[in-house]
């Protein structure tokens, strides 16, 4: 039987997800490394990881993937990554009901359904480690975000009470809160954008034309952006440290915004976030 510690990886088709799932496995752990599509774990596979397919927004998904893991360990996990999520650009005034719906079955109910099938198990173990990927959006909102934030903020706080509970448990709990990193996440909100933004019967369908180019254009990498690597790095001091952070940071404006967000009255905040 395979002794290595057990780490399951949300949203590893590419990006985070992906850089996290190849350091970890560089480390020594025996990672599963998670997909929504069966196309993206097939790749998975060929290139040596086990990955079961597992989608958030599907709750038989969710108890099907995990069941994979659980079968192929013998019934242990010591660690859960939580990554897999998708944004949906527009204005919140453009935001319909369903289009909210969507983001928080997949970004929020999705994670919370995991981590409840996956605190029994560790709970049995008497230890376990569960790791939310957040955001800078996480901690400071910012105009045409408002979908993805809203998953954020909740998920921030939904982590925070988790934590406090689990105290005592041997069950430690951990954000990690990214700001600009190489990843799909822009290109992959398109689909989402077109579904449910109506940009051309919009209010702001100025600002939306003078905007567009930056959700569609290829363009280098934004100012202050890092490599998905940076994410795994702070990834396996979560997993392995012996007293690992309740947070952790990544990039500067991650840093910035936290500072930020604790030093300034929310008017000022805002000035300044309005500034770019």
């Amino acid at each position: 039987m395979d002794t290595s510690r057990s780490l399951l990886v949300t949203g590893s088709s590419s990006g985070i997800g992906l850089a996290c799932a190849r350091h970890m496995r560089d480390r020594g752990w025996r990672v599963f490394a998670s997909c929504r599509a069966e196309t993206d774990c097939a790749r998975l596979r060929a290139e040596g990881f086990e990955a079961p397919r597992l989608d958030y927004a599907e709750p038989d998904s969710v108890a099907e993937g995990l069941a994979a893991v659980l079968e192929a360990t013998g019934g242990r996990l010591d660690a859960l990554y939580n990554n897999g999520a998708f944004a949906c650009p527009g204005a919140v005034e453009d935001l319909p009901r369903e289009a909210l719906a969507e983001i928080f079955e997949t970004n929020l109910f999705g994670w919370h359904d995991l981590t409840r099938r996956v605190i029994p198990v560790m709970r049995a173990q008497g230890a376990g480690r569960i790791v939310n990927c957040s955001s800078v959006l996480g901690l400071v909102g910012v105009k045409w975000r408002g979908a993805y934030v809203a998953t954020k903020f909740a998920l921030e706080g939904l982590t925070d009470v988790l934590r406090l509970e689990m105290a005592g448990t041997g069950i430690h709990i951990s954000l990690i809160e990214p700001g600009p990193v190489t990843s799909r996440i822009r290109a992959n909100s398109i689909p989402h954008f077109e579904r449910w933004i109506d940009w051309k019967g919009s209010a702001r369908r100025a600002e939306y034309e003078g905007l567009l180019h930056r959700l569609y254009a290829e363009r280098g990498p934004d100012r202050f952006e890092l490599p998905p690597e940076a994410v795994a790095d702070k990834l396996a001091h979560a997993l392995e440290a012996r007293r690992p952070r309740p947070r952790y940071y990544v990039t500067t404006p991650t840093h910035v915004s936290g500072t930020l967000r604790r030093l300034l009255p929310t008017r000022a905040l805002d000035w300044v976030v309005a500034r770019g």
